[in-house]
């Protein structure tokens, strides 16, 4: 009996996968540190704003003012 010849496990096209899969999943997380990075570096200052709710249709404020 003749025993069949072995395959190797990284063949042409699960390397190719594996590798595509690596590149995208590094994507999505740099992409993902990019947005938490940028959100949190560009915090809004303090701005004028409508303290005490008024009669009007155009007039608006903070929900829960900061300053």
């Amino acid at each position: 009996m003749t025993e069949a010849a072995r395959q190797p496990f990284w063949t042409r096209g699960r390397l190719l996968g594996a590798l595509l899969a690596s590149a995208i999943l590094g994507g999505f997380v740099a992409a993902n540190a990019h947005l938490f990075a940028v959100a949190f570096d560009s915090q809004p200052a303090c701005v004028p704003h409508l303290k005490t709710p008024s009669e009007g249709a155009a007039t608006f404020r903070a929900a829960k003012p900061s300053c």
